[in-house]
């Protein structure tokens, strides 16, 4: 059986997996994630399968509608313009409340997460990069100093996993995040907030736009 860690235990494994599963296509958009299937792949009750597959439906990566199988979620072109919509005006307004120049002791805490994730951009360590990505993202704006902004943004930014993995996959997008991040931290030492709010809205639109190539509404 899968052994109790500090990070959630055995649901928390199984989360991570499908997780992963899903961000780098190893499921795709409308597969079905049978108890059955999962109970056969992970060591662990149908409990613990329920729990994990609950924990991905609030997290947005997977749907199950009444009475039926949960599914990989599926999101049209008009879905993901929404969602995208949403995230712009939520990480524009955090950028806006944060206060220039950051302190020096938070952009030095920055700073050591972006020397791991450039360096997991240059290994090419995926998960990792991911990881790193969204940690760095949540550290920038806890700086606008209002929590449940912060949290509706990390919701959103789950919303958005399957569609943030097209680019995460190619090596020249990732080198692009990398120096949208380091321009990030640069702007935090000046006073040109507005600056620093539409590169908080531009950094997004690489992964929305590739995604929605070829997609329907």
């Amino acid at each position: 059986m899968l052994e109790e860690d500090a990070s959630g235990g055995k649901e928390a494994e199984v989360v991570k997996a499908l997780e992963e599963d899903i961000i780098f296509g190893r499921l795709r958009a409308g597969e079905k994630l049978t108890e059955d299937a999962l109970l056969a792949r992970f060591p662990v009750s149908r409990h613990f399968v329920r729990q994990a597959i609950g924990q991905l439906e609030r997290t947005g990566l997977v749907i199950r509608e009444r009475n039926k199988t949960a599914s990989v979620r599926m999101a049209t072109a008009s879905e993901v313009q929404q969602i995208y919509d949403v995230r712009e005006m939520l990480q524009r307004q955090a950028a806006l409340l944060i206060p220039l120049p950051a302190p020096a002791a938070f952009i030095d805490e920055l700073s050591r997460i972006q020397e791991k994730y450039a360096a997991a951009v240059k290994a090419g360590q995926l998960r990792r990069v991911h990881e790193l990505n969204d940690q760095f993202h949540l550290k920038f704006f806890s700086a606008c100093g209002n929590p449940y902004l912060v949290q509706t943004i990390e919701q959103y930014m789950h919303l958005t996993l399957i569609v943030r993995a097209k680019t995460l996959a190619d090596p020249k997008m990732r080198q692009v995040s990398r120096r949208d991040h380091e321009v990030m931290i640069e702007l935090l030492k000046g006073r040109d907030r507005w600056a620093l709010a539409q590169l908080c809205v531009d950094h997004i639109q690489p992964s929305k736009e590739v995604f929605l190539q070829g997609r329907t509404v």
